[in-house]
């Protein structure tokens, strides 16, 4: 019988517990799973000028903020309740806020990461976004 084990690259901080590249012997690209357990944290921006992400979750809900210069920021919404995925092309910031404690995101990166060259930061609140939910 030919088959092996591969361990899976963890990585925890503040933000998340994550495993990283879940399967790399796949080929180009990584699958990385994230357990967001704060409520209060915001994971955000990045963008790529090369890699999409397409992003699925697992387990709870994250609201999700994309945003450019150009057309300022916007909010999405990914729940285990209404199962999709979303796709988000090089060019587009992007980050995330988790609604629920222990919620899950598994994201596929159409790159390996490569210590963060095919990534570009901006700031919290450069787009003149509101992450805060409003009471309503």
């Amino acid at each position: 019988m030919n088959y092996k084990f591969q361990n899976i690259p963890y990585h925890e901080d503040d933000r998340a517990q994550r495993y990283l590249d879940v399967f790399e012997s796949l080929g180009p690209g990584q699958i990385n799973i994230s357990t967001v357990n704060s409520t209060n944290h915001i994971v955000a921006w990045h963008k790529h000028n090369v890699q999409t992400d397409y992003w699925v979750c697992i387990k709870g809900s994250f609201k999700i903020g994309l945003a450019t210069h150009e057309e300022g920021a916007t909010f999405e919404y990914l729940s285990d309740r209404n199962p999709r995925v979303l796709e988000i092309p090089p060019g587009i910031y992007h980050g995330y806020k988790a609604l629920e404690p222990g919620s899950i995101l598994m994201y596929f990166m159409t790159e390996k990461y490569n210590n963060g060259a095919d990534e570009f930061r901006a700031l919290v609140g450069e787009f003149g976004e509101k992450w805060k939910t409003e009471n309503k």
